[in-house]
C-alpha cells in the first residue's frame, strides 16, 4: 500500500510504500530534511501527514 506524505514545513510530496507490519515514527523529508514525527494522538507519520491511513488504523 502506498501513501503520499506531505511535509508540513515545505509542502514537498513524497510517495512511499507503507509497511504493513510496523509503524514509522520518523521520516526525513526528501525536500527540506525536516524529520517528520507523528502528531499527538497519531501512531505514525502516515496517519499525520499521509493521504492514506496506515494499515493498523485502516483495519480499525
Amino acid at each position: 500500500m502506498e501513501s503520499n506524505l506531505k511535509c508540513p514545513e515545505c509542502g514537498h510530496l513524497e510517495k512511499l510504500e507503507m509497511p504493513t507490519d510496523q509503524c514509522i515514527f520518523f521520516h526525513p523529508c526528501s525536500g527540506c530534511g525536516t524529520v517528520l514525527k507523528p502528531l499527538p494522538g497519531d501512531c505514525c507519520v502516515f496517519c499525520s501527514f499521509g493521504d492514506v491511513a496506515c494499515p493498523p488504523k485502516a483495519a480499525e
